[in-house]
């Protein structure tokens, strides 16, 4: 076998193969053998075909087999022989095959460059100091309490700011934004439960419902602003045709001691108060932590002066988009049906995952230099903490991590953990 590798940049390379004919038309022979075994030929009885005519008659498909049987470890072998790693599955192209000839083909892959030169030794972090406003811990009662309360049922008034109103809803589009060709498509919903106030109410939607009894319906056209969250509906008009099923007002429970008890261990409104203080209080040093380990990787990312690899940066946006579709998930959306730009998220997605490759290649650069390493017990700890918060055993995360090559990349984040407990060490961190 001859085997060449180009260089075609600092990550990309071109492996050029040519396999001699005898070791070719060996492989042709061994699956010319196979087919004749089974081969039905009017005429002749299974098995009992000559070889010649079986090699005449199924040529293409013995070549394509031959071809599938022998580039893949033609592949790993002058890899092997090169010491060469790739990314990625190499991308194979141009392969030509046939009787008496050598086999010959090229295949395209990146590896990860030497950034050998990059400089970690003086680092200077912002610390932003993150405070809970004077209401937080106002809000965050009056959530305690929203959790609390209770619906009771209407039936003697119409629908008032506040109440929770049952519908079946249909919902059309009618202009859609400027220079679009379409409109939002008809949607309708039965038993839609709407609290007016929310929101995540389309604008003026509350103010169309109020005063409506149950059994009433009523049809309306709301225009969305250009800017509106929902990028969908955003610069669109839509017409709305709404029937009143039911109407309940949210019954709140007192501010007091006894409301503070039923929450959890508290004794009195004023230890949860201060639970509740303290609370946002970690909360904010949490943040304030993510600056800084985002200011960490932001100014690493800023020293990679080498190629990134394309395919890692393409890992990275689909592991961007998966968090995405696992969140709607949650939510009880379907990522399919739901109504996102998925390739334009992805376009959105390139520019901070190019950013997040470059930091994670200098984290794996530190950790080499300085010899951190996992051992066992850590991806133990580790495991047991994941399958705490998935509410499962250890031994059933490690078999689905096991079943999909999870342990490596578990691995390989708590490294890159390590390096950043060892750079947040040694650098020096302002607070602003």
């Amino acid at each position: 076998m001859k085997a060449a590798i180009t260089e075609l940049s600092e990550t990309r390379r071109r492996l050029d193969v040519e396999i001699p004919a005898p070791d070719v038309d060996a492989t042709i022979g061994r699956l010319a053998e196979q087919y004749r075994r089974r081969a039905k030929v009017s005429g002749f009885r299974p098995g009992k075909v000559p070889v010649h005519i079986v090699r005449q008659r199924f040529k293409d498909d013995i070549l394509r087999d031959a071809a599938h049987d022998i580039v893949p470890r033609a592949v790993d072998d002058a890899l092997r022989e090169q010491a060469v790693t790739p990314i990625e599955t190499p991308d194979v192209q141009e392969v030509s095959i046939d009787d008496g000839q050598p086999l010959t083909f090229h295949a395209l892959f990146e590896i990860m460059p030497s950034i050998e030169r990059v400089d970690y030794d003086a680092l200077t972090l912002r610390r932003t100091l993150v405070a809970p406003d004077a209401d937080a811990t106002d809000r965050a009662l009056e959530e305690f309490r929203r959790r609390a309360s209770r619906l009771e049922p209407v039936a003697d008034r119409g629908v008032e700011a506040g109440d929770a109103v049952t519908l079946d809803l249909t919902r059309r589009g009618v202009r859609g934004p400027e220079d679009a060709a379409n409109t939002p498509p008809e949607d309708r919903h039965e038993n839609v439960s709407i609290e007016l106030g929310a929101a995540v109410n389309p604008p003026g939607f509350d103010a169309e419902l109020t005063g409506l009894q149950v059994g009433e319906s009523k049809a309306f056209e709301l225009s969305y602003p250009a800017d509106h969250e929902q990028t969908e509906l955003a610069g669109t008009q839509v017409a709305y045709e709404v029937v009143v099923r039911a109407i309940h007002r949210r019954l709140l429970p007192d501010l007091d001691d006894e409301f503070a008890r039923s929450v959890g261990e508290f004794d009195t409104l004023e230890a949860l108060k201060t639970r509740i203080a303290s609370d946002l209080q970690r909360d904010a040093a949490a943040e304030a932590n993510r600056g800084v380990r985002h200011d960490l990787m932001t100014q690493l990312a800023a020293r990679v002066t080498v190629d990134v690899p394309v395919a890692l940066v393409d890992r990275e946006i689909e592991r961007r988009l998966e968090q995405v579709a696992t969140r709607l998930t949650r939510q009880r959306v379907d990522p399919r049906t739901a109504a996102i730009d998925w390739d334009a998220l992805r376009d959105e997605q390139r520019a901070p995952a190019f950013e997040m490759v470059r930091g994670s290649m200098v984290l794996d650069e530190v950790a080499r230099r300085e010899s951190l390493t996992v051992s066992d017990d850590d991806v133990e700890q580790e495991l047991t903490r994941y399958a705490e918060r998935l509410e499962r055993t250890p031994a059933m995360v490690r078999a689905q991590l096991e079943k999909d090559g999870g342990i490596a990349r578990l691995s390989e984040g708590l490294r890159r953990e390590k390096a950043i407990d060892f750079l947040l060490s040694r650098a020096t961190i302002v607070t602003a």
